[in-house]
């Protein structure tokens, strides 16, 4: 099996590749670099392996949520190569892959990105029998909007716990093992979850891949500005 991921939805480029068992990834934090990046990546790491792009099996991508241009990036390459190719794509949740992140014993994890505008993106996720499964819907959100189930332990990873002088790592202390506020999600961790995905025969073609926005406004006007900050402040 031959697949080729990227992941562009937040400050973090990283494109990986996956031959019979092996990856390989380059990852950088480059925030504004990922169109000039992402292509130069994927064709050295063919290079590298000795594989041509026809002889890939299908093409993995980050589907957000995250910055709205990375997101539109990821799917963009991925489907002009599977076009190309005529080959199925993998869209995983980057909510999903930065899940990967967190510490090999923990079983509850809580992954927020910082959706900036004073929101989070946040889902999470419980490893079941060895397999991650969401736990409720993906949201964006205020951070003192974000809740969990009374009783449970969780770990944190992602920006949002950063984001807002880290008021959601603050709120949830209580309910969280640790936290990592600066994990970025990765091509090679997004594999991880594609390889069982082709596997499973869930690849879809790639003209019926969409984005997970979340959210349909990019940047909230003058207006919304000041009316957020007098609500904050009221």
């Amino acid at each position: 099996m031959k697949l080729l991921a990227f992941e562009t939805a937040t400050e973090a480029c990283s494109v990986a590749l996956y031959v019979d068992g092996q990856v390989r990834e380059r990852f950088e934090v480059a925030p504004r670099r990922h169109a000039e990046l992402s292509l130069p990546w994927a064709e050295a790491l063919l290079a590298e392996a000795g594989v041509a792009r026809s002889q890939l099996d299908a093409i993995a991508l980050g589907r957000g949520p995250g910055a709205f241009t990375g997101v539109r990036l990821a799917i963009a390459i991925a489907q002009g190569i599977a076009l190309a190719l005529d080959r199925p794509l993998l869209p995983v949740s980057t909510l999903q892959v930065l899940a990967l992140r967190a510490p090999a014993e923990a079983t509850h994890v809580l992954s927020s990105i910082d959706a900036r505008m004073g929101e989070v993106y946040v889902a999470r996720q419980v490893r079941v029998d060895g397999q991650w499964q969401r736990q409720g819907e993906e949201v964006v959100c205020a951070p003192e909007a974000v809740a969990l189930p009374d009783g449970s332990r969780w770990y944190g990873v992602g920006t949002g716990f950063g984001a807002a002088d880290g008021v959601l790592a603050t709120r949830l202390a209580g309910q969280l093992d640790g936290v990592d506020a600066q994990a970025l999600p990765r091509a090679s961790d997004l594999l991880a979850l594609a390889v069982p995905m082709f596997e499973r025969g869930e690849g879809v073609a790639p003209e019926l891949v969409e984005p997970a926005y979340l959210r349909n406004n990019v940047a909230l006007t003058l207006v919304e500005q000041q009316a957020a900050r007098a609500a904050k402040q009221g």
